[in-house]
């Protein structure tokens, strides 16, 4: 659309500077000067001038140069439409390239918690929330590890211990029914006694 009317501007300031230089290539008030001065007798050294020429000439000339003025201030009211409409043209531009940079910034950035972010912060920051989530699972897994290893020596000594105390109090039932069995026998002595 800016080319167009830009296209469409250039032909018309041209075409308007080329009719410019046609009307004033062929100045027909000059070339009846040229005539006036050659029809003219001379006497004593001076001229003498036709009146009815020179009054003709001076309408002539008055013509021309209403001509000319009505010209240049048709090409003034031209020059200044043309200026009106490049400063709303470039107004408009102005507003779509502020519209065109508001589109482009929205679309590079991404609302996170009603936050605007730009996508690149945001791509940092959910690779930094995933590392942070990475290290503490990793540190979760070690911690889960060690104490799994801890709680299985745990059960391997309880286990062990559980061992030893079911020996003693074997060992101490054993003992205990020996006892048992000696005051016993020591009471069967001495009451048959």
């Amino acid at each position: 659309m800016n080319k167009t009317i830009f296209g469409i501007l250039s032909l018309s300031l041209l075409s308007l500077q080329f009719y410019a230089q046609d009307s004033l290539s062929t100045n027909p008030v000059q070339d009846e000067f040229n005539e006036l001065i050659e029809n003219s007798n001379n006497y004593q050294g001076y001229k003498v001038v036709d009146y009815e020429a020179l009054v003709r000439l001076k309408n002539n000339t008055n013509r021309h140069f209403d001509e000319l003025r009505a010209e240049i201030e048709t090409q003034k009211n031209t020059a200044n439409e043309q200026i009106a409409e490049i400063e709303s043209l470039k107004k408009e531009l102005q507003a779509t390239q502020e519209d065109l940079d508001k589109v482009n910034a929205e679309k590079d950035a991404i609302k996170f918690l009603g936050m605007p972010m730009s996508k690149g912060s945001y791509m940092g920051m959910m690779w930094g929330i995933v590392a942070i989530l990475l290290i503490a699972l990793l540190f979760f897994i070690y911690r889960f590890k060690n104490s799994h290893a801890t709680t299985r020596e745990a059960r391997k000594r309880l286990a062990e211990t559980e061992k030893e105390f079911d020996l003693y109090r074997a060992k101490a039932l054993e003992k205990e029914q020996r006892l048992g069995r000696m005051l016993q026998d020591e009471r069967n002595k001495t009451s048959n006694n």
